[in-house]
């Protein structure tokens, strides 16, 4: 069995919403509370060493067996917040852009068709068993989706450098209330401003097409679950590759936030100083992934 204890993960970054205990129905809100009070903490790189261990088996396991048992947990004073792993359902719905992202060959060689295939059934016949099934965790890799950075601002953003035994750390933490607010504002700016847009221009007007359409599915996402729970940007792995310097002067919600603001006046001058920064910065965390 290949060796992965020693394994660091530098290129995910993840969105993930908390929720109280009464947005679970039993028998699920019983095990939240029960595994609250008593589990141990588990953090992030446990579940990646679990599922790069299954998948490098042979034959690769793209998917557990079973749902996770486990979760993020959060606490508001004496209240704790939960953020199920759902490893199986996340996995299933990974394995459904891998097409999109590798060679086939590549695909094949790392997981055969007759995995995927089984993988893709098993996931078809869960959602006709549960079809509200959701995951509370999104991921991406080597970026953060700049849809994200709506949902929370600059006031939410908790930065610590860490230490020689303790890796930095990168994250917003916002209410579910604000975020959803954040995205409807958004919105409405983007939507205008592409309305706005003369077919024939190019520029900052039109960037703001793909994010409107990547901003409406977070904010369907983010309806699916309860008003008073609580959303997290967190920079995960990203924050371990990227220089000190660049997490320290990293303000990508506040130009996210000052963009959109820019358009909803018709400020193209600051829109587009706004989005050449964004641009510049994930396209420098981006190619760090083709680096030795």
């Amino acid at each position: 069995m290949p060796q992965v204890s020693a394994v660091r993960f530098p290129y995910a970054s993840y969105l993930r919403v908390y929720e109280p205990l009464g947005a679970f129905p039993e028998p699920e809100r019983g095990h939240w509370e029960r595994y609250a009070h008593e589990a141990e903490p588990r953090a992030v790189e446990e579940e990646l060493r679990e599922r790069l261990t299954a998948v490098l088996a042979t034959p690769p396991l793209p998917a557990p067996e079973r749902e996770s048992a486990d979760a993020f947990v959060l606490w508001s004073g004496d209240t704790p917040l939960i953020c199920p792993w759902t490893t199986r359902l996340r996995c299933w719905e990974a394995l459904g852009e891998t097409a999109e992202l590798f060679p086939p060959t590549v695909l094949d060689a790392a997981l055969p068709p007759a995995v995927r295939e089984q993988a893709a059934a098993d996931h078809a016949r869960h959602l006709e068993r549960h079809p509200d099934a959701r995951a509370w965790i999104r991921q991406a890799a080597w970026s953060v989706p700049l849809s994200w950075f709506v949902l929370v601002g600059d006031e939410d953003r908790e930065y610590d450098r860490g230490a020689d035994d303790e890796a930095p750390l990168l994250r917003y933490r916002t209410p579910m209330a604000q975020a959803r607010r954040r995205v409807a504002r958004g919105l409405r700016a983007l939507r205008d401003s592409v309305a706005a847009t003369d077919p024939s221009e190019r520029g900052v007007r039109q960037a703001g097409g793909p994010l409107v359409t990547s901003l409406v599915d977070v904010g369907r996402w983010l309806e699916e679950f309860h008003p008073r729970a609580l959303v997290e940007l967190d920079y995960g792995g990203l924050a371990h590759v990227l220089p000190p310097e660049l997490l320290d002067a990293d303000r990508s919600a506040a130009d996210v936030a000052s963009g959109i603001r820019a358009l909803g006046v018709g400020d193209d001058v600051v829109a587009g100083e706004a989005y050449a920064r964004l641009v510049e910065r994930w396209r420098a965390v981006r190619e760090r992934q083709f680096a030795n």
